[in-house]
C-alpha cells in the first residue's frame, strides 16, 4: 500500500479527488483555512522556480562542451525541430478546436470566497525570465573561461536543487492541486470547468499520439527500417514515465531497453539516448502551448494573437532544450516566456501548473518514447556521413 501511494500520478489524482470532495462539502470557515494554505504552497513553488531554472539549465550548458562535435550539433537540431513541430501542432489544433469547445470565462461564482485569514508572501530571489537569462550567460561564461571549480560547484548545486525538488516540491504538489480544486468546487466553478479539463486531456493525448507516430514513421522511412523494431522496446519506459512524470527517472530504463534494439548502433545509442533524454521534450512543449491557449481562453475570454504564438514557439523550443527532466520542468522554465510574450498572469500560471501536473504523465511518456525515433534517424545519419560520436569523458 505504501509503495502504491508513492506513485506520483496516483498522489496527484488523489489530490484532485480530495480537493473536489472537500470543496463540495466545505463550510466558509474551512475554505478560509484552505486559502492561506494554497497561497503558501504556491509561494513555495514559485520561490523554487528560479532556483530550479538556474540549478538545472546552467550545468546542462556546461556539460555540452564535452560533446562538442558535429553529432552534438545534429542532435540539437533534431531535438529543436521536433519540439518546434510538436508545438506548432498544438497551436494549430488549439486555434481550430478550442473555439469549438465553447469555453467562456467564469466571472461569477456561486459562492464568494471568504477573506484570507493570513497572508505570507515569499518573494523569489529573482524573476523567472532573469533566472533564464542568467543561467544561459553563466553557463556560456563557464565554458569560455574554463572555470573548472565553478563548474564543479554548479554540479553540486544541481544536486542540492534536485534534493529540494524531491523532498519539497513534489511532495507538496498534490496538496497545492487539492487546494486549487477545493476552491474551484466551493466557488461552483468546477462544474463549468471540469468538461474543459477533460477535453484538454483528450485533445492533448491525441496530439501526443499523432506526433510520436509522425516521428517514428519519418525516422523509419529515412532509415528504411520498420519503426516498430525500435518502438516495441519502449513499453517499460512508457510505464516508468507514466508513473514518475520524470524524463530523468525514465532515462535509466530507456538506456537499458534500447540496448536490446539491434537497429540502433551501440556507439550512437550510448551517446544519443542520454543526450535526448535531457534536451528533447516535445510532449511537454505540446502541453505548454495548448494549455497556454486554453487557459487564456478560459480566464480572459480570448486566445493570444497568432503573432504572439509565432514568437513564443521558437523561443520556447530554445529554453526547453535545457529544461529539467522533472515533473513540470518544461512548464517551470517557460513561465517567464508565458508571462512576457503571451501576457498570462500569476493566476493563469497557477491554473496552468494545476492542469499541467495532470497532463505531465502523458507529456513525459511522449518525451522519452520519441527519443528512440530521433536516435534511429541519428544512427542512419552517421552511417551516411561516416561520423563517430565525441563521447563524454
Amino acid at each position: 500500500m505504501r509503495k502504491l501511494l508513492s506513485n506520483t500520478t496516483l498522489r496527484l489524482l488523489l489530490g484532485v479527488l480530495g480537493g473536489v470532495v472537500l470543496g463540495l462539502f466545505a463550510s466558509e470557515s474551512l475554505i478560509a483555512v484552505v486559502l492561506p494554505i494554497k497561497h503558501i504552497l504556491g509561494q513555495v513553488i514559485f520561490f523554487l522556480i528560479p532556483l530550479i531554472i538556474f540549478g538545472f539549465i546552467t550545468p546542462s550548458i556546461t556539460r555540452l562542451k564535452k560533446n562538442a562535435s558535429r553529432l552534438l550539433g545534429s542532435s540539437l537540431l533534431l531535438a529543436y525541430v521536433s519540439c518546434i513541430g510538436s508545438a506548432s501542432l498544438a497551436a494549430f489544433v488549439g486555434y481550430k478546436i478550442i473555439p469549438l469547445l465553447d469555453i467562456v470565462p467564469v466571472k461569477e461564482a456561486t459562492n464568494s470566497l471568504p477573506e484570507m485569514l493570513f497572508r505570507l508572501d515569499i518573494p523569489p530571489l529573482m524573476p523567472v525570465l532573469s533566472a533564464l537569462v542568467f543561467a544561459f550567460l553563466l553557463g556560456l561564461s563557464v565554458i569560455w573561461t574554463k572555470a573548472v571549480k565553478i563548474e564543479a560547484a554548479l554540479y553540486e548545486f544541481q544536486d542540492l536543487i534536485f534534493a529540494m525538488v524531491k523532498k519539497i516540491l513534489i511532495p507538496i504538489l498534490p496538496f497545492f492541486i487539492a487546494a486549487n480544486f477545493s476552491i474551484l468546487a466551493y466557488e461552483g466553478a468546477l462544474a463549468s470547468r471540469l468538461p474543459v479539463f477533460l477535453a484538454i486531456l483528450v485533445i492533448t493525448v491525441l496530439c501526443h499520439l499523432i506526433w510520436i507516430s509522425f516521428l517514428y514513421i519519418s525516422s523509419g522511412l529515412y532509415a528504411r527500417v520498420n519503426p516498430w523494431k525500435v518502438l516495441k522496446y519502449y513499453g517499460p519506459v512508457a510505464l516508468t514515465a507514466l508513473g514518475t512524470q520524470s524524463s530523468a527517472a525514465s532515462l535509466g530504463v530507456a538506456i537499458e531497453q534500447t540496448k536490446k534494439c539491434p537497429e540502433l548502433k551501440p556507439e550512437i545509442r550510448d551517446f544519443a539516448i542520454p543526450l535526448f533524454g535531457n534536451i528533447h521534450f516535445p510532449g511537454s512543449i505540446l502541453d505548454v502551448v495548448f494549455l497556454s491557449l486554453a487557459v487564456s481562453q478560459l480566464l480572459y475570454g480570448t486566445m493570444p494573437d497568432i503573432t504572439q504564438i509565432l514568437i513564443f514557439i521558437p523561443l520556447l523550443g530554445i529554453f526547453a532544450i535545457a529544461a529539467p527532466g522533472l515533473p513540470g520542468g518544461t512548464l517551470i522554465t517557460s513561465l517567464g516566456l508565458i508571462h512576457a510574450v503571451l501576457g498570462i498572469d500569476d493566476a493563469g500560471a497557477a491554473l496552468m501548473i494545476t492542469i499541467f501536473a495532470l497532463l505531465d504523465s502523458f507529456g513525459t511518456t511522449h518525451n522519452i518514447t520519441s527519443d528512440g525515433a530521433l536516435t534511429l534517424a541519428l544512427s542512419t545519419y552517421t552511417d551516411k556521413k561516416n561520423l563517430s560520436p565525441d563521447l563524454p569523458e
